[in-house]
């Protein structure tokens, strides 16, 4: 697996992990990419550092300093930040690029705690709440393109939310 930092030419940055490197060139010779953020096709590579992988120290003795020889002089720590402050200052790949992420994982959240969520049978319990045979409440799920024109036909009230159902796999 490899990560790339990507930015379309609308400005925006945001990462993706490829299969390998070929994978990323076949995706992009094909136009199969888009922005994360705004859904353009102008993709490209952006400029990146390396991630490094740092080892830890082994613990116990191999750690201990060894006292310096008779009259040998000391070297001087190395200049700028540990290594470890850099790799926790980075951000972590679940973390939101975009306000506009952050903001869809926000309605995420109040939907999926303050609604019902009835899967596949969203059509059917939305169309019977809208006719009055069943209670009127908070509800989210799954409903195929053409049965949302259908509930949206007989004026049912329904939206998309942007993402997708999570599964167990």
């Amino acid at each position: 697996m490899i990560r790339y930092a990507l930015r379309c030419t609308r400005g925006h940055a945001f990462e993706s992990w490829f299969a390998s490197a070929e994978a990323y060139d076949r995706l992009a010779e094909a136009s199969a990419l888009s922005c994360a953020v705004c859904g353009t096709g102008d993709v490209s590579k952006s400029l990146m550092a390396p991630s490094v992988a740092v080892s830890p120290e082994p613990p116990g003795p191999a750690r201990a300093a060894k006292p310096p020889a008779p009259g040998a002089t000391q070297a001087a720590p190395p200049a700028g930040p540990p290594v470890a402050a850099v790799a926790e200052s980075s951000p972590a790949l679940s973390a939101p690029a975009h306000p506009l992420e952050a903001a869809i994982r926000a309605l995420r959240a109040h939907v999926e705690s303050n609604a019902e969520h009835v899967g596949r049978a969203f059509a059917e319990v939305a169309r019977d709440m809208h006719a009055g045979t069943e209670e009127a409440r908070p509800v989210y799920g799954e409903a195929t393109a053409e049965e949302a024109r259908e509930l949206l036909d007989e004026g049912v009230p329904v939206l998309p939310l942007p993402w997708t159902t999570r599964r167990n796999s």
